[in-house]
């Protein structure tokens, strides 16, 4: 079949996309207006405040690894049907928080959901897109996520200028509400079927094993992005430039809109290592950037070349994760790969938030650069690995 007859813009990839950006505006929105919340509405401390994103983003970890066995029981469907509905009512459920630890037993649970939600999005999207074309077809889907970035905080934070908070979170809920609808409207997927032999519980249960090694790549990148989305406005407020760090992802958002139709045909046609490799060289140049930074146009460029790189990387490293796994695996590389990018978004804002306090934002920006040069040294020697068992394996099925 030409690439005409196998189409990426269905019906139900357009809904799961939907649904998949809504899910994230409204994390992301929480994310933005919940450590203000506590700040002013429970007269909670910094430290509190901070501990309602911690654990959220620890329930998420702590489940994403039994995501794929709850998707592969239950189905992709159902369980996006249920998981999707139990985070709109939970975004609900804020209106009548009024307690800081009621608080978090809510943004735990609701971590839980959210944790299966964007698991089961990506295998559903893999699974709708056309294999010939999944590099393309998962880097549009990823855009659902990578836009939410700039919606959310924009959406809350406009909101809390107008709005009670009782107010927004109805807002947020009917957001949701709107996703699940969407998400309704994703056909009923025929299951790949696995084995049927059963066995003892094993690592096999919670990670797709042929995923992680290209996971291992994501975690360090996330790792490095945490500085981004951690401590940008920080670092833009101590140079005197917030009011252009509020644009800063929309400047991210424009750059990977660009490109992402041009580098997402790109990864189909040529491969990964002719998107990947440059996408970190000009993540690492847009760090460079911002460790010199000193004005409102330094600060949007290096938003743009790291749009340009991170927001290449982030989809093309979760193709390759879904391509390295059996069909009836996708959810399982779905969730192996989230779990191991969840874990260094949690681990880097954490560790380079110390960082950044013995060594300043400037050096810290520059060694996260020559980190990412590391980085992509380390995936040419896994993507190296998986050529040569590619080649063993044909060697093999000659014989």
């Amino acid at each position: 079949m030409t690439n005409q007859q196998e189409p990426i813009w269905t019906k139900s990839f357009i809904s799961i996309a939907i649904t998949n950006f809504f899910i994230f505006v409204v994390f992301y929105a929480l994310l933005t207006l919940l450590p203000i919340y506590v700040l002013d509405a429970l007269d909670g401390t910094s430290t509190q405040a901070g501990l309602v994103v911690t654990i959220f983003l620890l329930s998420a970890i702590i489940v994403r690894p039994f995501s794929g066995k709850v998707i592969e029981n239950i189905g992709k469907k159902k369980t996006l049907v249920f998981s999707t509905l139990i985070f709109a009512l939970s975004s609900f459920l804020y209106m009548f928080i009024h307690h800081f630890n009621v608080l978090l037993l809510l943004r735990f649970f609701q971590g839980i959901s959210f944790s299966l939600a964007t698991t089961v999005t990506g295998a559903i999207a893999a699974d709708l897109v056309p294999a010939k074309r999944r590099g393309e077809g998962l880097g549009y889907f990823g855009m659902s996520m990578n836009l939410a970035v700039v919606a959310g905080p924009f959406l809350a934070l406009t909101l809390h200028q107008y709005m009670a908070y009782n107010i927004i979170f109805l807002v947020f809920g009917v957001i949701m509400l709107v996703g699940w609808l969407c998400g309704m409207m994703v056909k009923n997927l025929q299951e790949n079927a696995a084995s049927p032999v059963k066995k003892s519980f094993s690592l096999s249960d919670l990670f797709e094993k042929k995923s992680m090694p290209i996971s291992s790549v994501g975690i360090l990148v996330s790792f490095s992005y945490a500085s981004i989305i951690s401590f940008i406005s920080v670092y833009a407020q101590s140079l005197g430039l917030i009011k252009t760090a509020s644009f800063f992802f929309v400047v991210f958002a424009a750059a990977m809109l660009i490109s992402r139709p041009f580098t997402g045909r790109l990864f189909d046609k040529s491969g990964p290592n002719i998107v990947i490799i440059p996408s970190c060289v000009v993540f690492a140049i847009g760090l460079f950037s911002l460790s010199f930074t000193h004005s409102s146009w330094m600060l949007l460029f290096s938003g743009a070349l790291v749009g340009l790189g991170y927001g290449t990387l982030l989809p093309s490293f979760q193709t390759l994760a879904i391509q390295a796994a059996p069909a009836h695996r996708s959810a399982y590389a779905t969730a192996t790969f989230f779990t191991f990018y969840d874990s260094g978004i949690a681990v880097g804002s954490f560790v380079l938030g110390i960082a950044a306090g013995a060594l300043g934002y400037s050096k810290l920006y520059f060694a996260l650069g020559i980190f990412v040069l590391l980085i992509t040294l380390y995936y040419k020697w896994i993507a190296n690995l998986r050529q040569k068992q590619k080649a063993a394996n044909i060697q093999v099925g000659m014989k």
